[in-house]
């Protein structure tokens, strides 16, 4: 699990993809920008193959703020897609 209390890489997100993984459960944080909006992406998938050789369909997918109340958010999404598999 994650715990949000030591996950600050909000200021890293809002210039390179973070990307890692808790066992079988591959995540990537990035800052994405549509027009003058940024916001932050988070993608699940599984094991074994890395983002881009995994097949889309394999890839869960959900946008939060770019913020530290995003960055909550996306911690918790993370810790419950976890759970899911």
């Amino acid at each position: 699990m994650i715990d949000a209390d030591h996950f600050h890489h909000l200021n890293y997100i809002k210039k390179e993809p973070l990307s890692g993984s808790m066992n079988g459960m591959r995540y990537m944080l990035m800052k994405k920008t549509e027009g003058e909006e940024s916001y932050m992406e988070g993608i699940v998938w599984p094991e074994p193959l890395g983002y881009a050789k995994t097949p889309e369909e394999k890839k869960t997918r959900k946008r939060f703020t770019l913020d530290a109340d995003g960055m909550a958010e996306a911690v918790n999404w993370l810790n419950e897609m976890y759970q899911k598999i």
